[in-house]
């Protein structure tokens, strides 16, 4: 099974016969088959050639940087290899096409309330009392389909997106200070823990648009613009609540992030390396993780659901099974 190869430490990577090799610049070497590798996550200070370029573009590995304060910089996208000119005419279509666009765009958004509203009812039979937050949420999802323009759509997502950052402090059981969603750059420790959460979301579903015909850069829900992946943003909605936000009350709750997991700069705060690391190894373990997926009918892991989430969208693309679409709809818990 392929795997994301996260380096944290400084050193050049660089292509070694027919596989690859890591050398930190204390001179120690580690081999790394190629084979084994879904994505690399670069996490420190990387030098690599253009031969390392080619080869790891031949096998289709994406990569992707974030710089010494664990911020997101950016992504390498080896050259498509899963051409479908028709898919590309249709996803572009229903891009122009208004009314099939705010209809992709609210299902998104429904799907992303969906999950946020089981988040709360899950706590909520817990012993943590937030139902007068569930009763909010429920109203404002039920708005959804009545929104007529993107941006009425994401002024009813943000209203929900309050609701339920409102009820944070009582699902935390550390003491928060997390009033509302900052992010350039993240000024407290949640919105530092959010923003790093949600950048490792957004390149996980980067790396399973490229493993399908799907183009990265048209979108729905965000507007499609330079110098982005909007559709990663668009997915990476219906599964930031499913994964990340439950691995942050996960890591929070059982005190495996700490206020002193952070590092304090000028005006924002930053991981440090250990909980980073921490961080993303929970991630791949719970990315391993299996639910029923109630369509099909067996177990798949949540790295999966991912791919299952762009296949859904080309299938509604090519207009099959449009009618009993529902973006999200298989992530019941």
């Amino acid at each position: 099974m392929k795997q994301s190869l996260y380096i944290y430490n400084n050193g050049d990577l660089k292509r070694k016969d027919n596989t690859l090799q890591f050398t930190t610049y204390e001179g120690e070497k580690r081999d790394l088959p190629i084979e084994r590798i879904s994505d690399i996550y670069v996490m420190s200070e990387m030098t690599f050639n253009t031969p390392f370029i080619n080869y790891i573009s031949q096998y289709g590995i994406p990569m992707h940087f974030f710089n010494y304060y664990n911020f997101y910089t950016g992504s390498y996208y080896p050259r498509e290899n899963l051409l479908a000119g028709q898919l590309l005419v249709k996803q572009v279509l229903h891009y122009t096409d208004y009314e099939k666009r705010i209809i992709l765009a609210q299902k998104f958004i429904e799907a992303a309330a969906d999950n946020i509203y089981r988040n709360l009812r899950y706590y909520n039979g817990r012993g943590k009392n937030v139902e007068m937050y569930m009763q909010q949420v429920d109203g404002l999802r039920g708005t959804i389909p009545k929104t007529s323009t993107i941006e009425e759509l994401m002024g009813v997502e943000g209203n929900i997106r309050k609701q339920y950052y409102a009820a944070w402090s009582v699902i935390i059981n550390q003491e928060i200070h997390f009033e509302k969603r900052v992010m350039h750059p993240p000024d407290n420790m949640i919105n530092s823990l959010i923003s790093f959460v949600n950048t490792l979301i957004y390149t996980k579903v980067l790396s399973e648009i490229y493993r399908t015909q799907l183009n990265p850069t048209i979108s729905y829900l965000h507007e499609p613009g330079t110098r982005r992946f909007s559709l990663s943003l668009d997915i990476a909605e219906v599964f930031k609540p499913l994964i990340g936000d439950r691995l942050i009350f996960s890591l929070l709750n059982r005190n495996q992030i700490r206020e002193e997991s952070f590092a304090k700069e000028l005006n924002f705060l930053h991981l440090k390396k250990e909980a980073s690391r921490l961080i993303v190894s929970e991630l791949e373990n719970r990315m391993k993780q299996t639910v029923m997926h109630k369509d099909l009918g067996r177990q798949v892991s949540y790295q999966y659901l991912l791919r299952l989430e762009c296949y859904k969208l080309i299938k509604h693309l090519l207009g099959e099974n449009m009618k009993v679409l529902r973006y999200g709809g298989s992530l019941c818990m």
